[in-house]
């Protein structure tokens, strides 16, 4: 897969209007997110009307075209297989391309296909850094897009909807303590791929790669954070990066909450609690959730007929990449900014930029601090004593991890 150092200017104009026709779409990276993901969402919209896969390019030709025979037995389209993007980005301009690659591809393939007149949308994490993030809107079309979004389909669902409404109306009362936990459990063999657990190719460890979404979650309910003070440690894998960190987060409207992000955890849970002064609100999950995973509880003198009220979730949508690119599609014929692009996405990736500058430092940093001269800006580990990678390694590192790329891709 090619995405050009020296990509042409871009093209700003659109293939076609919107309206009326079929979201032509293409899959940068076959493997399993896209498989296992993407793939049933893309084909759920192609039955809707709403889409069809044109293109599909991968670094291995065998798994492009296999994705590709999986996409023909789905009705989802008929694409081509490839292994060039930019050649693809030619010869088909599709109107949306979904990026499933290993972090370190994300920059130069969003790039390629936002200067070529196509929206985006790519996995977590979108970019390794904040100034990559930077760089990516900068190449966005102005208004009606194109928009790069990220994939953060945890924010998506009823369940979801239910509870930023009763929260942004102050339902239950401020929010004021809060709690946000991925504990997951990974073992050396998913530390083999060489691209895992290295800065350069993932970007860090699990607040980059596993907690991103819970914080994103979290971050949605609540809204903007201020300050974050953290922790990070290598307690049992032989990375570059973390395996386990903690912080303490204050918002804007003064809640306080506990991050805790670990690969190192046996009994595998994601959680959000949020207390307000009127009610509890806990979502326990794993990689996905519904109306039955969210449970309320009101304070002793709530009414019961409020307090009924709240647990009216309405139909079960559960949280998915389907319910994310549905709003997205909606997105792209209205011309409008979707959800978890631009600053709204962003922030969650100052979120974990923070935390790592806090625990590398030892020091609290604030919303806004990071930026530009900041060494955490142009990377999360920020050239920290003990963190960063040792510049004798880098070389080794960098082949090894090129490999690994090109075996996930």
């Amino acid at each position: 897969m090619t995405a050009s150092e020296t990509a042409p200017e871009p093209n700003r104009s659109r293939p076609a209007p919107l309206t009326g026709r079929r979201i032509r779409v293409a899959v940068i990276g076959t493997g399993a997110i896209a498989r296992d993901s993407h793939l049933p969402a893309l084909a759920r919209l192609a039955e809707e009307g709403e889409t069809e896969l044109v293109a599909a390019v991968d670094v291995g030709a065998e798994s492009a075209a296999g994705f590709c025979a999986l996409v023909d037995e789905a009705g989802a389209g008929t694409p081509r297989a490839g292994t060039d993007l930019d050649r693809m980005l030619q010869e088909q301009r599709p109107d949306l391309v979904t990026i499933c690659t290993p972090p370190t591809l994300h920059r130069d393939q969003t790039v390629a296909a936002l200067r070529a007149g196509a929206w985006v949308w790519c996995e977590k994490p979108p970019v390794p850094s904040l100034a990559d993030f930077d760089a990516v809107e900068a190449e966005e079309g102005g208004d009606g897009g194109p928009y790069a979004s990220i994939v953060f389909q945890h924010r998506f669902g009823s369940g979801t909807r239910h509870v930023r409404r009763l929260l942004a109306e102050q339902a239950m009362g401020r929010p004021l303590v809060a709690h946000c936990q991925t504990t997951w459990y990974r073992d050396t063999a998913y530390y083999a791929v060489p691209w895992r657990g290295r800065w350069r190719t993932e970007g860090g460890g699990p607040a980059m790669g596993h907690g991103i979404h819970q914080m994103d979650l979290l971050l949605d309910l609540l809204g903007p954070w201020s300050e974050v003070r953290a922790m990070a440690g290598r307690l049992v894998h032989d990375v570059e990066t973390e395996d386990v960190s903690t912080a303490l987060v204050r918002f804007a409207n003064g809640a306080m909450a506990t991050v805790v992000n670990s690969v190192l955890s046996p009994d595998e849970v994601s959680r959000i609690r949020i207390d307000c002064e009127r009610a509890t609100v806990e979502l326990t999950h794993l990689y996905g959730h519904g109306n039955d995973d969210w449970h309320i509880t009101p304070a002793r003198d709530v009414p019961a007929a409020e307090a009924a009220a709240w647990q009216d979730f309405g139909a079960d949508v559960p949280s998915s990449h389907l319910e994310q690119l549905r709003e997205l599609v909606a997105s792209m014929r209205a011309g409008v900014r979707p959800r978890s692009s631009g600053a709204d996405g962003r922030t969650s990736l100052e979120l974990i930029a923070a935390l790592y500058k806090s625990a590398f430092t030892d020091a609290t940093v604030k919303a806004g601090e990071i930026g530009p001269g900041d060494p955490f800006y142009t990377a999360m580990h920020g050239n920290a004593p003990g963190w960063a990678p040792l510049a004798g390694e880098r070389a080794a590192d960098g082949e090894r991890a090129l490999a690994g790329e090109e075996a996930a891709a």
